[in-house]
């Protein structure tokens, strides 16, 4: 990513600001092929862990995007503006989403090495997975999944498409009607995205389920969102870039944001755990057994130490959440954190003995950065980085002063 000597106006359409160099492409290119290199060479070993792995980079690569375009549809529909200086930061995070759908390919092409489920002779002699089959049956999850991606890709197509519109003419007519759409979307959202949960993370143990499991991914899906929008702009600002869109009042508001929703992570988190403790139903512990046990009892506290304890103690001074060198570092914790809290969700379903990340855990964590850096990079290159003409600009320019 290269830096400019021109900066964006409130008259101009602003500047593009994403080049890609030989050298950023040719890394970003490396470090891909490498890691993609590296699952490969793992599937002949040990193919259940590989996709697993997969399923894990597509599900973090799919929850960036979306929480691009759910940060964008919410400042809509609740007609802030404070945020438009530096909106186009999770408009170009949505252009990971279509990514992470290839990314799952893999998995949905393969649903009996990690779906037990996907077995007939197993759903045979269960009961239990009988009467689930209606809804776990192969097809439909793969149709449902194309579903949940078309709609989530399209839906931002269109509010973005409008947004960038918005650039040449300067109509606010474009701003009244992605209010309606992102309202639209919101909804659309919580029910798909819910449901995705439920098909892809949860079903990995068909016996075990959780009311709550949506709005626990939810909060995890923003939380590490806020995270990574954060770095970015503060990346673009060192750079010198956003040095008017994006102050130390927008960088505290963010921070309270991601303070709060580590929060709502944590309760989340202690109300998913403490019923199913207290309540002691078989079939509801029977998730929570193996990963409070040796290691992975470890990397569950290990993911609430880095979720919460980090981030609430980090951030709860006021000048901490002011502060560039505070907000990044407390940022990369919560992105590792949300890291370790999919692994946890995932593994233990198909790794019985070690729970230790090892090289393949290693390549999907390559992989899922480098794919996102170019996803994103591609994304914020085909428009100016600051919505110049947005009818709100003067007020997110305005902001705290």
């Amino acid at each position: 990513m290269e830096s400019h000597s021109s900066h964006s106006s409130v008259a101009g359409t602003g500047p593009r600001v994403v080049h890609w160099s030989v050298i950023s492409r040719g890394t970003l290119l490396t470090l891909v092929s490498v890691s993609g290199l590296v699952l490969i060479l793992g599937a002949a070993f040990s193919p259940d862990r590989v996709l697993a792995n997969l399923l894990l980079v597509a599900f973090y690569l799919i929850s960036l995007g979306l929480f691009g375009i759910v940060f964008v549809a919410i400042q809509y529909a609740s007609g802030a503006g404070w945020s438009v200086g530096f909106r186009r930061i999770p408009e170009a995070m949505s252009g990971v989403l279509w990514i992470g759908g290839l990314a799952i390919l893999p998995v949905l092409a393969s649903l009996r090495v990690l779906y037990e489920w996907s077995h007939s002779d197993v759903v045979a002699h269960d009961h239990l997975l009988q009467l689930k089959s209606g809804w776990l049956d192969p097809f439909m999850f793969i149709v449902r999944s194309v579903i949940y991606l078309f709609v989530w890709i399209g839906m931002a197509y269109f509010i973005i498409r409008r947004s960038r519109r918005q650039d040449v003419d300067g109509s606010s007519v474009h701003t009244e009607r992605n209010v309606l759409l992102g309202a639209l979307f919101l909804v659309v959202f919580g029910v798909t995205f819910s449901v995705a949960s439920f098909d892809w993370l949860m079903s990995l143990e068909p016996h075990w389920f959780s009311t709550v499991f949506g709005v626990y991914n939810f909060s995890g899906m923003f939380t590490s969102g806020l995270a990574t929008l954060i770095l970015i702009l503060l990346g673009l600002k060192r750079l010198g870039w956003l040095k008017r869109e994006f102050t130390e009042e927008h960088l505290h508001d963010l921070g309270k944001l991601l303070f709060g929703f580590s929060c709502f992570w944590a309760y989340i988190w202690f109300c998913q755990y403490m019923l199913i403790w207290y309540a002691n139903i078989p079939e509801e512990t029977a998730y929570y057994e193996p990963r409070t046990q040796g290691i992975w009892g470890a990397l569950m506290f290990l993911c609430l130490f880095l979720n919460w304890v980090v981030p609430f103690l980090g951030l709860l001074p006021r000048a901490a959440k002011r502060s560039a060198f505070a907000m990044a570092r407390v940022s990369c914790v919560v992105l590792v954190g949300h890291w370790l809290d999919l692994y946890l969700m995932i593994m233990p379903s198909i790794r019985e003995g070690g729970a230790l990340p090892g090289l393949i855990e290693i390549a999907g964590a390559t992989l899922l950065f480098g794919l996102f850096v170019w996803g994103f990079g591609r994304s914020l290159g085909r428009a100016n980085l600051v919505r110049a003409r947005d009818p709100y600009l003067p007020e997110s320019l305005q902001h705290h002063v």
